[in-house]
């Protein structure tokens, strides 16, 4: 099993910053790719941002240019620093580990999801 905890949430004014960790622990490779995904009340739950396989990075149109992603492989940790905050980024922020390999079923893939944490852009 894979465990994902998130931390870094809070209350911050229009044009604050936050940063969110996540720390994987369990069995998760040190490399494998892990990113962030957020959702809003009354929306689905949307990319943020995430690493792909070959250490890539993808981000939301409307994140690009104020988060920033990083990671510590050998924390098997994910960040995620967020500037320039608005009341849109107003959500709960999960971590996500996609496809992590099944230690004990050979070929199976499992999605994990830490228990999010909440971000609230307000004056």
């Amino acid at each position: 099993q894979v465990r994902l905890v998130e931390s870094g949430g809070g209350l911050v004014q229009p044009g604050g910053s936050l940063r969110l960790s996540c720390a994987a622990s369990g069995s998760i490779p040190s490399f494998h790719p892990m990113g962030w995904y957020r959702q809003a009340p009354g929306k689905q739950r949307e990319l943020v941002a995430a690493f792909t396989r070959d250490g890539s990075t993808n981000y939301a149109d409307s994140v690009k240019g104020r988060f920033t992603i990083s990671r510590d492989n050998a924390k098997k940790s994910v960040h995620l620093q967020m500037n320039s905050l608005k009341p849109e980024d107003t959500a709960v922020y999960y971590c996500n580990a996609p496809m992590v390999p099944d230690p004990l079923v050979s070929g199976a893939l499992n999605d994990f999801w830490g228990q999010g944490t909440q971000v609230t852009v307000s004056s």
